[in-house]
């Protein structure tokens, strides 16, 4: 949908008696549109035009692999990025880290934070054991399918 059609349907409702207006497009675009009924809002709702999404897997695991990494050369359960996003170790800058090397982990234990898109995702352990990687920085960028955690 162009910019000039979505304003058109702001205008219209505008002019119109309707308060709130909801259309989901047969491509998957859903756009929602609310005005001030005359009640004091705290803040203005805006428009929204979400487009459709493919499922993400938030957790992805793989039998016990090789892991090569320029430093050491590790075996062990991995732990990949379900995502592109940015990794985050900790729930906030002051908070102390999910996991450290040699850090006891449980099946669903959360490792770290990928944000992507604005929301945060937990990533949670897949296997119970000891964290001997970690082979992502704090606000580092990560790719789909990326090791983040060895675990043995």
């Amino acid at each position: 949908m162009e910019y000039h059609e979505i304003k058109k349907l702001m205008d219209d409702m505008g002019n119109s008696k309707l308060t709130e207006l909801e259309i989901e497009f047969p491509d998957g675009i859903k756009i929602s549109m609310k005005k001030d009924d005359g009640k004091k809002l705290s803040s203005p709702v805006p428009a929204v035009v979400q487009q459709p999404q493919p499922p993400m897997n938030i957790i992805q695991a793989q039998a016990p692999v090789e892991v090569k990494n320029e430093k050491t050369k590790t075996q062990g359960n991995v732990i990949k990025s379900p995502m592109v996003g940015t990794f985050y170790s900790k729930s906030s800058p002051t908070a102390e880290p999910f996991v450290k090397i040699g850090s006891k982990v449980k099946k669903g234990d959360t490792l770290c934070i990928i944000e992507a898109m604005k929301l945060m995702n937990e990533i949670e352990s897949e296997f119970d054991g000891e964290v001997v990687e970690i082979l992502a920085n704090d606000d580092e960028m990560v790719e789909y399918g990326q090791v983040l955690f060895v675990i043995r």
